[in-house]
């Protein structure tokens, strides 16, 4: 699987801000200060890794296979059925031996490696995926993998190894959504039907590692999976996961050895990881993240507020507070190298129209009133808090920043009980990302747009044979996006993670999510 590393060069410090356009991500077999990759993988060893968010529970339907996340957790404790190229996209099986249709996405078979078993001895099956897919897909359980498991109408088990996958509606492109979200982390039924505390005691999958100890807010320790199907890995005899929110913290614990791998969220903070001698990989992307409002209730369901705050928000003066300058401001929404660019602005500032457009609502009995709903990191509560200030020099318009731990902002988007939020639609292949945060039936819809043509040019990139086909599909996905302001872009996201000297083999698949059993150390 190809990769892009970011290494220590007389180059690289100039390179920063033009990473997504892979202009300085040529591949390269030395690491990180510490010279050569030192040949063929060695056993032995212990990781410490850093996460950037808590989990509620170690149960698949509740974690979150994104870099920003539990990728290395839920990978570990589960395995994968298969994973991507992030440079291609290609599909590479893993327990899965495949996933094919015949019929333009209406219906897959899902093949899985014969033999597998889950660490209780129980079979990890066809009937084991089905139950796990059909419980993520269930609104009652409240899984975050809910936006994309919702897209499956049913499955019906073939044989031991076949699983059949009829979708709501045809979608080519599942395959993707499959690697970047937990419907890849299939656990073991039986333990699963004991409930969640005593699954949370002893999670069990199929992955490369199994759960030792967890000690909540503070550590998840993990040992070598002797039975892993994919012999002789996993190289490391173990891993301990901690939550680290802060950038800050994340890049003083790699430069002083006291983690070994970390997920990264902050340009800023990966040039100063490669200052420090270090490397980082990063997984090329459109899109990016976005201020999103709510379209379900005021201020934000008439779209003169979303617009009005749009118009006055300066995105470089927030880049400056949020990142001192080092993030990259979205200005369309597929970088130039992508075959869906088109050269259409996200969004701009009038500090004039703005204030005309709060007078207009104020004078209607309707000011723009608004709480932003923050996570516990330090560059959400300052983004919060940039907003705030630069809103409070205009008239008719108040902001209040609230902020809650990650269970709590996770379970108040999912019901779409927030002014104001963070969202994404990080772009790789254009269809998963773009419907599951803008088609009208998207779970994934967090904001609420209800716009038929938007959700129609969504419908049409997902079902096109050709790339110029698809390309006029997503020309007018950006056009709608433009008329509907359904946020403020304000980040082009950066799906990294920062390595230790002594690290080697990382690999990335989906958004920045590290596949733990490929990992070796020479420490």
């Amino acid at each position: 699987m190809p990769r892009r590393r970011m290494l220590l060069s007389a180059v690289a410090a100039g390179c920063a801000a033009t990473l997504l356009l892979g202009a300085c991500g040529a591949q390269n077999d030395e690491g990180p200060s510490g010279g050569v990759e030192a040949g063929d993988p060695v056993a032995g060893g212990d990781l410490v890794v850093l996460q950037t968010g808590e989990p509620r529970s170690l149960d698949p339907a509740a974690l979150s296979n994104t870099w920003s996340h539990q990728p290395v957790l839920g990978n570990a404790l589960y395995g994968t059925l298969m994973v991507n190229d992030v440079d291609t996209f290609d599909i590479e099986y893993k327990m899965a031996t495949g996933f094919s249709t015949t019929d333009g996405g209406t219906t897959f078979l899902l093949t899985l490696r014969p033999g597998l078993t889950f660490t209780d001895g129980t079979p990890l099956d066809a009937a084991a995926v089905k139950f796990n897919w059909d419980r993520m897909g269930d609104p009652a359980v409240g899984s975050t993998t809910i936006r994309w498991a919702g897209q499956i109408a049913g499955t019906e088990v073939i044989d031991p190894e076949t699983l059949r996958v009829i979708m709501r509606s045809p979608n080519p492109h599942f395959a993707q959504s499959v690697v970047s979200s937990g419907l890849n982390w299939i656990a073991s039924p039986d333990a699963l039907g004991k409930g969640q505390a005593a699954f949370d005691e002893n999670p069990i999958g199929a992955g490369p590692f199994t759960l030792t100890r967890w000690t909540r807010q503070d550590s998840i320790e993990l040992a070598k999976n002797p039975g892993y199907w994919d012999a002789p890995k996993p190289y490391l005899d173990s891993l301990t996961i901690r939550t680290v929110s802060d950038t800050n913290q994340r890049v003083n614990a790699i430069t002083t050895g006291a983690a070994d791998l970390a997920s990264e969220t902050n340009w800023a903070s990966l040039k100063n990881v490669e200052s420090a001698g270090y490397s980082y990989e990063v997984v090329p992307t459109g899109g990016g993240q976005f201020i999103g409002m709510n379209f379900a209730r005021a201020p934000f369901d008439d779209e003169r507020a979303r617009r009005a705050v749009a118009l006055a928000v300066d995105l470089d003066a927030v880049n400056t507070a949020v990142y001192n300058g080092e993030g990259q401001v979205p200005q369309t929404l597929f970088e130039e190298n992508s075959p869906y660019f088109s050269d259409i602005e996200l969004g701009r500032t009038d500090p004039e129209a703005a204030q005309q457009l709060f007078d207009e609502l104020a004078a209607e009995g309707k000011p723009v009133s608004f709480t932003f709903l923050s996570y516990p990191t330090t560059e959400s509560k300052t983004l919060g808090e940039a907003l705030q200030a630069q809103l409070s020099a205009y008239d008719n318009v108040e902001a209040k920043v609230d902020v809650v731990d990650y269970a709590t902002a996770t379970a108040r988007s999912g019901a779409r009980d927030f002014d104001m939020f963070i969202s994404s639609a990080v772009i790789q292949d254009p269809d998963s990302p773009l419907w599951m945060a803008f088609h009208t039936d998207s779970p994934g819809n967090v904001i609420g747009i209800d716009d038929p043509e938007l959700s129609a040019a969504l419908d049409a990139g997902r079902s096109a044979g050709t790339v110029d086909e698809r390309k006029a599909a997503y020309e007018t996905v950006q056009q709608r996006l433009v008329a509907l302001n359904p946020g403020i872009w304000y980040y082009r996201a950066v799906p990294a993670v920062v390595m230790g000297a002594d690290v080697h083999g990382v690999e990335l698949y989906g958004l920045g999510s590290p596949l733990p059993e490929e990992i070796w150390s020479t420490e």
